[in-house]
């Protein structure tokens, strides 16, 4: 990219944006993240992630922090055990040879942070509104403060993006699954029991309509999902949240009948207890190109979290970005052509997402998982 030093606002700072910053930073082009939470630390930034090499892992190489990602890679933690409903092992796969290894998504934030130049990300900025300006460019309202102008205008704002509507009508649509999300601390030690259980990676259990995945994280933590085929207000009407102790009975209650060694798991959760209900745009979304607005990651086409596709598109969505601009002779046509080629591409995964989480819990949902687990073992095997 030549001429005028190119005025780039990036709305968000998860994967995806501080990604795009990064490797931006990295080719002499300088770009402002604006971000509403308060700070790095302002909550918890979810559960574990499984970085793919062509994409996720291709998006750290380009911004040049292999090294920081091995240091916080756990190859080991690659396995996966399904369960059925009454304790009963289906399948282990414990196998951690694979080149998909896990990261905390906070020890990944914490990296990409920590490779900008100071002030490249500034905190507690609420995006209101974008408004065009006469010339082409945008301001951007935050508050009562009005920032500008950009000649480019990035949403990396993930699923509800108050930049999207500048470029499309679409708003996520409700996949029918919600996810109760609770946690339990240095699980190791205070409950190794559920620690065997669970091992070196993650493990699924289906049955009465209802399932659960629990994810080992970094430090002795598990994460866990407890996922139901409800109405989209189900949770909200269900649980009350305001009472850790109330939410974690109610949900114990909802495995009645499970092997009690599942229903553990719930039990000796901590106060985390939080309902998510999961939304997708819709396969193939795309939009016509507007000069100076674009979109990546979740902003763009947010997907379920089966297949665990959505981070490792969003940080390939970067680095395709950022590598266009920094190839093009003319910015706006690098725009127009990392979305004519990012339409594409995530269709597959889109598409297999969507399967995914329309079968979630049929009367065959042990079964497609089972298959599932074991093409992915035959494709880790066929790689090695």
């Amino acid at each position: 990219m030549t001429g005028i030093p190119l005025r780039i606002a990036i709305i968000g700072a998860g994967p995806a944006g501080l990604t795009l910053a990064r490797i931006l930073h990295l080719n002499g082009i300088a770009a402002t993240v604006f971000e509403r939470e308060a700070h790095a630390l302002v909550r918890p930034q979810g559960g574990t992630l499984d970085l793919h090499v062509d994409s996720g892992q291709l998006a750290l190489r380009r911004a040049g922090l292999e090294k920081e990602f091995l240091r916080i890679a756990r190859y080991e933690d690659q396995g996966s055990r399904l369960y059925d409903k009454d304790g009963r092992l289906v399948l282990a796969d414990d196998d951690d040879s694979g080149d998909r290894p896990e990261v905390d998504r906070s020890a990944l934030r914490d990296i990409l942070l920590a490779s900008l130049p100071e002030g490249s990300v500034q905190w507690g900025r609420e995006l209101r509104e974008v408004h065009a300006r006469p010339d082409g460019a945008y301001d951007l309202a935050f508050g009562a403060d009005l920032l500008g102008p950009f000649d480019l205008v990035v949403g990396a704002d993930g699923a509800w993006s108050r930049v999207r509507p500048l470029v499309s009508r679409y708003r996520p649509q409700y996949t029918g699954l919600t996810f109760i999300e609770f946690g339990i601390d240095d699980v190791d030690a205070s409950h190794p029991e559920l620690s065997k259980l669970v091992g070196r990676g993650k493990i699924g259990a289906e049955g009465d309509g209802r399932g659960m995945i629990v994810q080992r994280n970094a430090n002795a933590h598990l994460r866990g999902y407890a996922i139901f085929r409800v109405p989209a207000d189900w949770a909200e009407r269900t649980f009350d949240f305001a009472s850790p102790a109330a939410a974690r009975a109610r949900l114990m209650a909802e495995f009645e009948g499970w092997a009690p060694e599942l229903v553990a798991l719930i039990a000796a959760s901590n106060d985390n207890i939080v309902a998510r209900a999961i939304h997708a745009l819709p396969i193939g979304h795309h939009w016509p190109n507007r000069v100076g607005v674009t979109l990546l990651g979740d902003a763009a086409h947010v997907m379920s979290p089966f297949g665990g596709e959505g981070v490792n598109a969003a940080m390939l969505d970067a680095a395709e970005l950022a590598r266009h601009l920094v190839e093009a002779g003319d910015w706006r046509q690098a725009v127009k052509l990392y979305e004519q080629e990012m339409f594409e591409r995530v269709v597959e995964p889109a598409t297999h997402a969507a399967e995914a989480a329309a079968t979630e819990l049929s009367h065959i949902g042990l079964e497609l998982t089972l298959e599932h687990v074991r093409q992915h073992a035959q494709m880790r095997a066929v790689a090695g």
